[in-house]
């Protein structure tokens, strides 16, 4: 039997900070998408042992479980009136559950923890294994993360959810651009009403990396070349969405740095994944892995074949 879209921004809930602030960005996007919000809460089944304990007694786990999308449910509604926000509850292995609930929605949200020290944010396995299995777009939200941080300051540098969005930030390899993760990304920054930011990323073929800090002129050369595949690479859809304001960045070495470094300054950052099938298995290239794991802003990834 054929699948189809139910056409609804799908967040995974379990009560966190990380979870509550992926669903309060995924009621955001929702109302900008006009779609409904889905919330879902995997219970995990209790081993025997556990389940027969005074405190983890099928009641007592059933209630709680119970009352997490519930409350979340109505808190959301309250805050952004007119949303259809419905919820279900699944039992099973929280990243199977998601893949599976992924596979039928417009876009899927999840949530991701902040670490203190030196910088960095811990997407962790199940988030990492629903991006890896998945054919759908999976946003990552870190912990903590508020509407106003995707705003531009007002004029008194306070944060505020009234003002401009902040660009969305678009990682790109010109060698296979890929439709489906560029629209994602005009689209994104058109319904922000603001700008997006194009970063890329080259390297020089291994048969010139040897004397190439040298030969400044053969460096330039190969630049312009790049700069121009990136310019042709993105001419098609600054035609289709011609009210965005497109940044073009090629930069030589790897786009991860980069990409990171811009999230600071922008409201989503957007990348892709390639979707292999094979004795590999699943897979998230070294800077979509990067990109997850260290960058500011909510971050979109895109599976493409």
């Amino acid at each position: 039997m054929t699948r189809t879209l139910t056409h609804t921004v799908t967040t995974g809930l379990d009560g966190s900070r990380e979870s509550r602030a992926a669903a309060e960005w995924a009621a955001r996007e929702a109302g900008l998408l006009g779609l409904p919000l889905k919330l879902v809460h995997v219970r995990e089944p209790v081993p025997a042992p556990m389940a027969q304990a005074p405190l983890l007694g099928a009641e007592t786990s059933q209630h709680w479980t119970e009352r997490v999308p519930r409350e979340a449910a109505e808190g959301i509604r309250a805050r952004h009136p007119g949303l259809d926000v419905s919820s279900v509850q699944l039992s099973g292995r929280p990243a199977d559950a998601l893949a599976e609930e992924a596979r039928d929605a417009e876009l899927l949200v999840l949530g991701s923890r902040g670490l203190s020290g030196i910088g960095g944010f811990l997407v962790g396995s199940v988030g990492l294994s629903v991006v890896a299995r998945t054919e759908r777009p999976v946003v990552l939200v870190r912990a903590g993360r508020e509407a106003a941080d995707e705003h531009e300051k007002d004029p008194a540098g306070i944060p505020s959810a009234a003002t401009a969005y902040l660009p969305v930030v678009l990682g790109l390899d010109v060698e296979s651009p890929d439709g489906e993760l560029i629209a994602f990304a005009f689209a994104a920054a058109a319904r922000r009403g603001t700008g997006l930011r194009v970063v890329h990323g080259w390297n020089v073929p291994p048969s010139y990396a040897y004397g190439l800090s040298a030969d400044l002129e053969l460096h330039g050369s190969l630049a312009r070349a790049e700069t121009v595949a990136l310019c042709e690479a993105l001419r098609p859809w600054r035609r289709k969405f011609p009210d965005v304001d497109v940044v073009e960045n090629s930069h030589y070495g790897t786009p991860a740095a980069h990409l990171v470094d811009v999230s600071r300054e922008a409201s989503l950052v957007v990348v892709g994944r390639r979707v292999r099938r094979g004795a590999v298995g699943a897979h998230i290239g070294p800077v979509t892995h990067a990109v997850l794991h260290h960058c500011a802003a909510p971050v979109a990834v895109v599976p493409h074949h």
